[in-house]
């Protein structure tokens, strides 16, 4: 037996807790789809296939991840204390956010249920960063990336299904954590970027992570006030020239190799593209009937890419290895 060949122990040691970004990806996905059917009147079993696989495929992630840290706890201690996947653990918390949205008509019991359990680890990972963060012995500018959003700006996926299934006042305190941090740690990422070197090849993808706060706040606030006002437009706006920005360098993204991380594309997104149709819906016009459709489609075929690729990637033993 050849040395080289992947050894499933060593594996399972390395299953990285960003894994949990392609269920984000997936219920992502099948919510801009949902919300394309309820717009435009696109075909509803698209959203609702997509919808039971990413339940799948986050209990299948989960299960995984679980086993690694009964039988590795020591690799799960370190990703907690790493200053980049550190960021990662709020992917579950989000992971579930997501899945009480996509449930939130079909199963308000479920959804209820999935989004508490949600929102209560979301809110103790970003107490448990922002301690780290606060009290730290070991950042440095190097380490700051856009995944730093997870953590704290993640907070605003909260009220997406929120709104409809607790009290208005817990999606408005959420809502105000991710919104006052997004400009701080906005401000702290592109000091990083315009004044340092460049995000390794790795982390590259982790730049469409930009787009996600601005857009996801756009759909939050319209949850929590009803309607398209002046700062829904601020928000909107700011995340489609994000949109804009990034695909006008869409070969450098083109020229990185695979990274599981490559499905930090598939979340923000899936963010832009939900964030029109919302506009849509609220504005009409041709311009969001023909942009929601050109961001659907992107994205369709995005997450299609990603999702072949990271099946060949674990075939192959390319995923789950020491860096």
């Amino acid at each position: 037996m050849s040395s080289s060949a992947p050894q499933p122990h060593g594996r399972l040691e390395h299953f990285p807790v960003s894994f949990f970004a392609t269920v984000m990806g997936t219920s992502a996905l099948a919510i801009a789809w949902k919300k394309a059917h309820a717009v435009a009147g696109l075909p509803a079993v698209v959203g609702d296939v997509l919808q039971w696989w990413g339940l799948a495929l986050f209990i299948v992630v989960l299960a995984i991840y679980l086993t690694k840290m009964t039988l590795h706890p020591g690799a799960v201690r370190h990703e907690l204390g790493h200053p980049i996947r550190l960021n990662f653990f709020p992917t579950i918390s989000i992971s579930l956010l997501l899945l009480a949205a996509l449930f939130v008509e079909a199963n308000p019991a479920f959804a209820t249920w999935v989004w508490s359990l949600g929102a209560a680890l979301h809110l103790g990972f970003t107490v448990y960063v922002m301690s780290g963060w606060i009290h730290h012995t070991h950042y440095e500018i190097k380490h700051a990336n856009p995944a730093w959003f997870i953590p704290v700006v993640g907070n605003v996926v909260v009220p997406v299904a929120g709104v409809s299934l607790a009290p208005v006042e817990i999606s408005w305190f959420f809502f105000s954590i991710g919104i006052v941090f997004w400009g701080v740690l906005q401000t702290i990422v592109l000091y990083r970027l315009f004044f340092h070197e460049p995000l390794p090849a790795r982390l590259t993808p982790t730049l469409f992570i930009l787009i996600a706060p601005p857009a996801v706040a756009f759909i939050a606030y319209v949850k929590l006030t009803g309607g398209v006002d002046a700062f829904a437009r601020i928000l909107y706006y700011a995340g489609l020239f994000l949109t804009l920005l990034l695909a006008s360098n869409a070969l450098r993204f083109f020229r990185t190799p695979f990274f599981l991380s490559a499905w930090a594309y598939s979340f923000p997104l899936a963010a832009i593209t939900i964030a029109t149709f919302v506009m849509r819906e609220k504005l009409g016009g041709p311009f969001f009937e023909a942009l929601s459709l050109l961001l659907l489609t992107v994205l369709s075929l995005v997450l299609a890419a990603l999702t072949v690729r990271t099946f060949i990637g674990v075939r192959r033993g390319e995923i789950c290895q020491p860096e």
